[in-house]
């Protein structure tokens, strides 16, 4: 596995499929702030070759294996919903305060132990960690505002941290 956070602004993203599957994969996709072309299942080359990650969720495998295929040999990384063989990357148990983004993943080994995990972490992480982040990264804005080496600003963020008693 290779955990990548990806920029939503920069991604040309494509969703495809149906019901209830498609909707949670869109509020996740809209949560992340991903800006994604809802497509036809049988959609054309031409609309899938211009996207760099395709989602499928809520279609029967083999209509799911034959976009996902012919997405792939566009050289698009594809990800269909609870069906590891299909998927070139998935999506981790995602735990978002603010710009802190927490994950848990097994690999889809065992998406059970990632959900318990997420939701530990949601216990651990609440709402209060949105401002902490913002005011973290003014900190951080202000220390390398003094010129200071990305190491030592580093340090100070987190002794600050430390300080603070929040872990």
């Amino acid at each position: 596995m290779l955990p990548l956070v990806l920029n939503p602004l920069k991604l040309k993203t494509g969703l495809a499929g149906r019901g209830e599957a498609l909707a949670r994969r869109a509020a996740l996709l809209a949560e992340a702030g991903v800006e994604t072309r809802l497509l036809s299942p049988d959609a054309s080359d031409e609309v899938l070759a211009p996207l760099q990650l395709l989602f499928v969720a809520g279609l029967a495998e083999g209509e799911a294996r034959h976009l996902a295929d012919r997405a792939r040999s566009l050289g698009v990384l594809v990800n269909v919903e609870d069906v590891l063989p299909l998927c070139d990357f998935h999506v981790p148990a995602i735990v978002r305060q603010g710009d802190l983004l927490l994950t848990a993943s097994t690999g889809g080994t065992a998406p059970g132990l990632a959900r318990a995990l997420r939701e530990h972490l949601a216990g651990s992480f609440g709402p209060e960690w949105r401002e902490r982040v913002a005011d973290l990264g003014k900190e951080r804005a202000r220390l390398r505002g003094q010129g200071l080496p990305p190491a030592e600003v580093s340090q100070k963020v987190r002794d600050l941290v430390v300080e603070k008693g929040w872990l």
